[in-house]
């Protein structure tokens, strides 16, 4: 399953099959101990999973403030935007438009805007990396599966330059070395033992 996502995203079928031989969907899982905002976090951001169902990262003009495109669609970054919604009151959208709009050379200008869109700049990873960093919520990279706590975010970089962005939950895989993460890589929101499947860009905590 994760291979042929994969191969949406453009990768490889080499990069894909060992990232499939990794394995992603461990048989059982260890609990992992987390704050109270992180199991908030944590359990809305699994609640996501069975509902959306499908990786679609097109441009839609969606309302502003608490602005979304259906739930059964997205990419990775709204698993980021709806589980601080839904869980914590923190509106990512809202944050991120503010904070471009006060800043607006801070952040990347690989898609050629002139100003803020508050359609579409949350969804996009490089920008909430940015976000993140200037509100102190960057923490150190690992190669240390433990030093990823529940509630973390993560972001990677995909074969080909394609940004990634994760969640980390409150269960961790079957030999305790790393814990899962909640994602969605092109096939839907999902939990998967992913953490360093990919080159790992970024680490944050933010509680909001």
């Amino acid at each position: 399953m994760l291979s042929r996502r994969l191969l949406l995203f453009g990768v490889s079928a080499t990069a894909a099959a060992g990232a499939f031989a990794a394995g992603t969907r461990p048989s059982f899982a260890v609990p992992l101990p987390s704050e109270p905002w992180a199991d908030r976090l944590i359990t809305a951001a699994r609640g996501q999973i069975g509902v959306t169902l499908l990786y679609d990262p097109s441009y839609t003009k969606i309302p502003y403030p608490g602005g979304d495109v259906s739930r059964f669609r997205g990419v990775c970054t709204d698993v980021i935007v709806r589980a601080y919604r839904d869980a914590l009151n923190v509106d990512l959208q809202q944050l991120v438009h503010e904070d471009m709009s006060r800043a607006f050379s801070a952040y990347p200008k690989t898609w050629g805007l002139k100003h803020p869109d508050s359609n579409i700049d949350h969804r996009r990873v490089p920008n909430l990396q940015v976000f993140l960093k200037r509100h102190n919520a960057e923490l150190a990279l690992s190669d240390k599966g433990l030093d990823y706590q529940p509630g973390d975010i993560v972001t990677q970089m995909l074969p080909g330059g394609r940004p990634h962005i994760l969640l980390v939950a409150n269960l961790l895989n079957a030999d305790g070395s790393r814990p899962l993460m909640v994602h969605n890589i092109g096939w839907g929101a999902q939990m998967e033992d992913v953490l360093f499947t990919f080159e790992v860009t970024g680490h944050y905590r933010f509680q909001g």
